[in-house]
Formats: C-alpha cells, structure tokens, sequence
C-alpha cells in the first residue's frame, strides 16, 4: 500500500543544489513526488523554501527515504515528537537508533524542539534525563557508540528529529567557467586572496583555525610557510600524523624530509635513516615539549606549536615508525581527542592530506567552512563524498601555495 509524507526544505536550497539532490533521492527509491509549494529567496542572502509531497510505494521505502533525505536537510512536515529507549548496554545502541548527520539537529521533546549540543556525523542522539527520569532541563547530547552507557535514553527512528539545511550564499552571477567545487583550471591567486579574506574573518571574529596537515606539506616545502602561521597567530589547532610530525623535526633538525634535502632536492647519503634518528632523539627527550625545552628542536611547524601555545593531535596509524612519543596510537581516543580540540573552530584548512582531511571532516560541523588544499582533485572529491559536503577544493601544489598565502596574511 502507497505510503504518502509531505517534507519540508528551507534555506539556500537552489543555488547550493540540495533541492535537484533531494527530488533524485526521491525518484531513485522508486517514488514519486509534487512539489505543492516552492518559494524562491529574491536576494544572496533569502533563504527559500519547498514543500514535497512524496509519494512512495509503502511504508518501508518511505522510512528508509526520509532518512536520506534529512542527510539533506528535508524533514517531514508533521515531525511528530522523539521516542527513546534505552541503551541495552555500554558501547550499545537500541535498534532503530536515529544517526545522526553533521548538520545541525533538533530534537522534539515535551513539545519543544531542543537543539543537540553538536553537529556531527554517524553518532546517536541522548537525551539527558534528570533525578526524575525527565529533561531538566532539556539537553541532547550527540554522542560516538563507544561513549554510550547503559541505560541512556537513545532517540530511535526520525520521528521528533529535524535537520537545518546548510548555509550557502548564492554566487554573484549564474552560469560560469569552471563554476565546480574542484577545478585545477580555476585561477590560484583568486582563491588564494579569497581563503586569506576568510582567515582574517575569523581571526576579527576570534574564531579557532584549524590545520590538519599530510607529510606531503613537508616534502613539498610548505613546512617553513605553516610555522610561520603559527607563529603569527593565524592557526589555533593542529591535526597530523606520526609522518607529518616527524618529517617536519627531520628538516628543521637534519635540512632532509625523507632524506632528500629541503634546499637542493638531492638525496643524502645516509639520509634514509635521518626520520629514524630524530624519532629516536625525541623518544629520548620524551616528548616534542622536552626536545623543544631542551634546545634540541629549535625550528619547524612542532616548534612553532609548542612555543606559542598551539594544541596538536598527531593520530597514528599501523605503518608508524617509532612512533613519535606525543602520537596517539588508539584510534578511538585519538578521536575523542578531535572532538574536544575542534569545539568553536571555524575554519579548517585541509592541506595536503587524505585519512587524516577524512577523520577530521567526521568530526567537524557542516558550518565549519572547510578548504582543502591538494595537487590531486581525488582527495577533495573524496572528503566531499564521504559526507563533508562544506568542502571547497583548491587544487594545486600545497608547497607554494602556503608559502603565498603566509605572504599574502602578512601583508
């Protein structure tokens, strides 16, 4: 039997394409839709609107639908008011959860709708309950699976649940060249001017920035250009890995990065074992922060981060060498750990980096504005693919292009 929901989609839903998007999400599950009312927003800065009634073959595709489409942030027009169960047990959700999307969320509890602590992907939303069993006073948290306890009160289904669509501003004109978000035709200086406008809004908002860099900055000669960032207060957080990190001490400490000279690009003799070495000395120290206080390490993005204060978060991964004694071997507190440096961030530089750009695009909000910086177009695609759709791609070598942008901010 036919199963019929109207949904509701607000804000820049047209220029953004989020409403094509739904309608194919629509037709694809083999349903059928009319739209009964569209209103377009006159200006830039208007939010438009559309209600679609959707017509699907029965009850199961529609469910399985309207969880699709919230990713989108269409919600259903009667959102009707959250149901929980309880956590069976530590690290446990019910059946049915609701996951969530890194869109921001509300929740319809006692007929109020309760805006969750966060925004971010694949997690479930708790509702806090006082001595009494009740919401007091409401509050939801989004919570990962790993950090749920037994007996929290866990939304299941998409009932009582909406998402806000994400706000995007509609360019200046309508069709243009190269109008996609990845482009390697795109004129470089153009973006670049652009990316430092947004970094001294942030900075005039006191906003976090935050940059999550691959070895690749390094090998490329990026790494003077990102100190320099840090050292004058245009980065407030830092994600890497154990390559990253230890490639960066390599050149400030041996002039190699991979053991090929930072200045003239020759290969040393020797100098496969350099990242060895400095791993080993560091081991030695301790820590970064001991190395640094030391006198050891007097130069480089690490140094940078440990003289003025910078929060870092070097996760590491199965082919680590060493590691490094401030990487993170545990995949979940690495995380966990993400997730408390990213609170308030506002703008997140990708450079040069795949997994880590991936992990990090998890955890971060949608209202993030998010760049990312990598000679390969693949690597923005494919943060865009896995859910961070913020993402605006600048393709190009990372190693000049930071070194430019360093310049342009100082200037």
């Amino acid at each position: 039997m036919a199963a019929v929901e109207t949904f509701a989609l607000e804000g820049h839903i047209v220029d953004s394409l989020i409403l094509p998007k739904v309608l194919d999400l629509v037709l694809d599950s083999g349903s059928d839709y009319r739209l009964l009312d569209v209103v377009i927003g006159r200006s830039s800065t208007d939010p438009s609107r559309a209600l679609i009634e959707v017509t699907a073959p029965d009850d199961e595709v529609l469910v399985a639908l309207a969880e699709q489409l919230q990713v989108q942030g269409a919600n259903p027009l009667d959102s009707g008011k959250a149901t929980t169960e309880p956590a069976p047990a530590d690290g446990v959700a019910p059946a049915g959860f609701c996951a969530t999307t890194n869109l921001v969320t509300e929740v319809r509890i006692e007929g109020h709708w309760i805006t969750a602590d966060r925004a971010e992907m694949d997690c479930v939303l708790v509702v806090a309950a006082g001595p009494d069993g009740r919401p007091q006073p409401p509050a939801v948290r989004t919570t990962p699976l790993h950090r749920l306890l037994e007996g929290d009160a866990v939304v299941v289904g998409a009932s009582g649940v909406r998402v806000l669509a994400p706000e995007r501003t509609r360019g200046l004109t309508g069709f243009e060249f190269m109008d996609s978000d990845v482009s390697t035709e795109k004129p470089k200086a153009t973006q670049l001017r652009a990316l430092a406008e947004r970094l001294r809004a942030a900075r005039a908002e006191g906003a976090p920035v935050l940059a999550v860099c691959g070895p690749a900055v390094i090998h490329t000669g990026g790494g003077p250009a990102v100190a320099r960032l840090v050292r004058a207060g245009w980065v407030q957080v830092l994600f890497a890995g154990n390559g990253f990190a230890t490639h960066d001490i390599e050149s400030a400490v041996m002039g190699t990065s991979l053991g090929v000279s930072v200045t003239s690009g020759a290969g040393t003799e020797g100098g496969h074992s350099n990242h060895l070495r400095v791993i080993n000395e560091v081991r030695r120290h301790g820590s970064i922060a001991a190395a640094v206080e030391s006198g050891w390490l007097t130069d480089g993005v690490m140094h940078a981060c440990v003289i003025a204060g910078v929060p870092f978060v070097l996760g590491g991964s199965v082919r680590d060498d060493g590691p490094l004694p401030d990487t993170i071997t545990d995949v979940v507190e690495v995380a966990d750990r993400m997730r408390v440096e990213v609170d308030g961030v506002r703008v997140a530089l990708m450079l040069a980096s795949t997994l880590h750009a991936i992990a990090t695009g998890n955890v971060l909000p949608a209202s993030v504005e998010t760049y990312c910086v990598d000679i390969n177009p693949a690597v923005v695609t494919k943060l865009s693919d896995r859910g961070s759709h913020q993402a605006h791609g600048i393709v190009t070598d990372v190693g000049p292009f930071l070194a430019q942008l360093a310049d342009e901010l100082e200037a």
